[in-house]
């Protein structure tokens, strides 16, 4: 399939520069150790099949260096999900205003860590990138951040001590992937409060060790108070931000972001695969839920060589006939 960006309004490039033209891309489950390895099909398939394997009746193989592991995660349950989940109106509570994680949602982030630890996914990622909202950071360094942090002039934490009214220890940086924050992977734009930033001067307190250098203002100038983005929108910004991410050299990245920005991005693909597949790619996420996936670039929109492949003979040219070959081998 092929990818399309269409015009966001407010225009913004959400601080992170996007390439010219979308690659095409197919979104696919990857197998259970989370590799982007594709399986061969049967050397057996009649040759009229051939044209329905390649609209999605089967499996694809592509290079392995165009593509990247994708690990998308919901941040985990906010104090704006409770009343919120049994009134939609409730959304609109200025009490809400960049919601921060309930006592359960910091369960719910334990009991991730625990499976990115146990699974070996931690030591997998190369990066993770957040959406630069209070509960997404919150997720974001709980369930990938390091251990317990200790007091220390040459580290910065990655969260102190109760950030958020969270009652929790600070977190360190040591030994996880770096985090950075990305303003094209917010949820839904306008209207409800608790989808409105704070300043990134406040944020910088709170998470000393998350990067923000990709955000371009300091005030939320995104969100407004009266227009909310539409969905086409925000499934348009979700392929700005898809896009982005060939511009990474990372290939194995883990992303906290919000439930309506990953329904309306993701919606976007699963068209040329079968419908089950589809549905698994687009349902609705819970809370903390991690879904792993892999993204395939198609128009050679990357420039990532291969690390992995191996060129064989060397030095090049064609090999000699075996008769040639013995005979030279004789004269030595």
């Amino acid at each position: 399939m092929k990818t399309v960006i269409s015009t966001l309004s407010p225009s913004s490039n959400f601080g992170v520069n996007t390439p010219p033209i979308a690659p095409s891309v197919r979104l696919t489950q990857p197998p259970s150790t989370c590799s982007p390895v594709l399986r061969f099909p049967s050397l057996s398939v009649p040759v009229g099949k051939v044209a329905a394997m390649d609209n999605g009746a089967g499996p694809s193989l592509y290079p392995l260096h165009r593509c990247k592991t994708l690990h998308l995660v919901r941040h985990a349950q906010g104090i704006h999900n409770v009343d919120g989940d049994k009134n939609y109106k409730a959304y609109l509570s200025p009490e809400y205003f960049d919601a921060h994680l309930t006592p359960l949602g910091w369960q719910q982030v334990d009991n991730l860590r625990k499976h990115v630890h146990a699974s070996g996914l931690l030591k997998k990622i190369d990066l993770v990138i957040t959406s630069p909202l209070l509960r997404t950071m919150q997720t974001a360094v709980g369930v990938f951040g390091g251990e317990g942090y200790t007091d220390r002039m040459d580290l910065l934490p990655l969260m102190v001590a109760n950030a958020g009214n969270s009652g929790r220890s600070a977190i360190s940086s040591l030994n996880c992937p770096p985090i950075i924050a990305v303003e094209l992977c917010r949820e839904h734009l306008g209207v409800h409060p608790c989808d409105k930033r704070r300043n990134i001067s406040d944020y910088q307190f709170l998470f000393p060790a998350v990067d923000f250098s990709l955000i371009e203002s300091d005030e939320d100038v995104l969100w407004q108070a009266n227009v909310r983005e539409t969905k086409e929108e925000v499934a348009a910004r979700g392929m700005k931000f898809m896009n982005w991410l060939w511009t990474r050299k990372e290939k194995e990245i883990a992303i906290v972001t919000h439930s309506g920005f990953l329904f309306h991005t993701l919606t976007a693909f699963g068209n040329d695969c079968h419908p089950s597949v589809k549905i698994e790619i687009c349902k609705h996420f819970a809370n903390c839920e991690l879904r792993s996936m892999v993204i395939v670039d198609r128009s050679m929109t990357g420039s990532d060589l291969p690390t992995t492949n191996y060129p064989g003979k060397i030095p090049p040219g064609p090999d000699l006939p075996s008769d040639v070959f013995n005979e030279n081998s004789s004269e030595k």
